[in-house]
């Protein structure tokens, strides 16, 4: 018996041993930043001078005093309820026609895709070039017609809706987790409806969209988290303009960390966008019981 817990303790001390870089990392890059936050966002600490704690003196002038959290969360809101969507139906439409018998279906899939791995910057680049009110290919061709040219990322009406179409455009990432699990419906639940007279829209929404009700809970909790946080897209096309029409959470955060160094106001900002992210998600996997639907079920 002493020998057999002799060697359950080696096996768990190996264990351990193996496993301790990951835990080491978790401890240093995850939950000691997630502890410092939260004692900062009770401090005032601006990097130069030591912390001093102030209590919830943060969270009081935040959600009394600051005006402008109340338009960023708003201008986010926006993103998440109109750009979510958005980009959702564009992958998975866009899916659905690829999952299609068609000439250079191979192509088209790597087409699609391709915005997805493009780096970030260059996009940009590009559809600055587009919506450029004077030389942008499309602006361009309203001008040459005699028509007014659209200020796409000038207007504070159409800004927002410009940011959410470059979103579609690159929802490759979306398009390949649908089109997986299009290709992974079980060709006799089609066969056995369609003996049964079921026509294709019946097939399409008894069938196709319960089987991948998982995957599109991924892709509806992945994109939700990932508006919410969105910062490289709206900062690199308009910097938050104009007139603050797309000064997002994030990007208010942003600087008031690294531009007017309130390290623990910034601090405070993020910690409510962790709750509010958090309620939204619990809120979606509380709702998902009633239309994800599993195969083992």
């Amino acid at each position: 018996m002493i020998d057999v817990a002799r060697r359950e303790r080696q096996r768990t001390m190996q264990g351990l041993a193996f496993a301790s870089p990951w835990v080491i990392g978790f401890l240093i890059f995850t939950v000691y930043p997630l502890l410092a936050s939260a004692y900062y966002s009770l401090t005032r600490y601006d990097v130069i001078r030591a912390p001093k704690f102030v209590g919830l003196e943060n969270y009081v002038e935040i959600f009394t005093a600051d005006p402008l959290f109340r338009l960023t969360l708003a201008n986010t809101v926006y993103f998440v309820v109109i750009g979510v969507p958005a980009a959702f139906v564009t992958a998975w439409l866009i899916a659905n026609l690829l999952n299609q018998e068609m000439w250079g279906r191979s192509v088209w899939r790597t087409v699609f895709f391709l915005p997805a791995i493009t780096p970030i910057v260059a996009s940009v680049m590009v559809w600055l070039w587009i919506y450029n009110t004077q030389f942008g290919i499309i602006n361009g061709a309203l001008i040459a017609r005699g028509l007014p040219a659209i200020p796409f990322l000038s207007s504070p009406k159409l800004a927002k809706p410009s940011i959410i179409l470059v979103q579609c455009w690159a929802s490759g990432n979306s398009v390949v987790i649908f089109l997986a699990s299009l290709q992974d419906v079980p060709r006799q639940l089609y066969e056995a409806a369609t003996i049964d007279g079921a026509n294709a829209w019946a097939r399409f929404w008894k069938i196709t969209i319960p089987m991948c009700t998982p995957q599109m809970l991924f892709v509806l909790l992945t994109d939700l988290i990932g508006t919410f946080q969105s910062f490289t897209l709206p900062w690199l096309l308009t910097e938050g303009g104009p007139n603050n029409a797309t000064e997002l959470y994030s990007l208010y955060l942003f600087r008031n960390a690294f531009v007017f160094f309130k390290m623990g106001y910034a601090s405070a900002l993020a910690w409510i966008l962790f709750l509010i992210i958090g309620l939204v998600s619990f809120a979606i996997f509380r709702s998902s019981a009633r239309w994800v639907f599993y195969r083992g079920e």
